[in-house]
């Protein structure tokens, strides 16, 4: 069996958010791996996750549909790359479903502003787990519009709601 691939951040082109939250690991790996529960915390409030669909196997898809306060939808389609169960997911929205690249010229992409791949890691800490989410950009100018946009006090936020969400379970 090959060895998950480990992904070490670029400074200079990627985001990342680590924190130890205390929930079991399994649960936080459900909250990621199921689209009725990625509904419930995917996006921070008041923004929401009005649908989803994850196809939990290298090739397969990875798509949100993301609602602002103000009503306007945001679909958003991937491909995940890597699935490790309970410990790693892996996606990108540079690819779609099947790996078939994107074309950044169609309509459905004329406002993205940048794509990314995502790693989010899972490792057992206590009774808790050490969550790792890296957000990989082609480059610096990708990963300074991302960062513009809040990814991290909104991944922050997000994790908080997978956390309440969880604990509930």
């Amino acid at each position: 069996m090959t060895q998950p691939i480990r992904h070490q951040p670029d400074p200079t082109c990627d985001l990342v958010l680590e924190r130890v939250v205390d929930v079991p690991l399994e649960r936080v790996w459900a909250a990621w791996t199921q689209p009725e529960l990625l509904k419930q915390w995917f996006t921070p409030v008041p923004w929401t996750t009005i649908d989803c669909e994850i196809d939990l196997r290298p090739g397969g898809i990875f798509r949100t549909v993301m609602r602002s306060p103000e009503g306007q939808e945001f679909p958003n389609a991937g491909c995940i790359l890597e699935v490790v169960e309970h410990r790693k997911l892996v996606w990108t929205g540079a690819l779609g479903p099947g790996y078939r690249p994107i074309d950044i010229r169609s309509p459905e992409h004329a406002e993205t502003p940048f794509l990314f791949s995502a790693v989010i890691t899972l490792e057992p800490e206590g009774d808790g787990t050490r969550y790792t989410a890296l957000a990989i950009h082609a480059d610096a100018d990708g990963c300074a519009k991302h960062e513009a946009m809040g990814f991290h006090p909104g991944w922050g936020a997000a994790l908080d709601q997978l956390v309440t969400l969880v604990k509930g379970m």
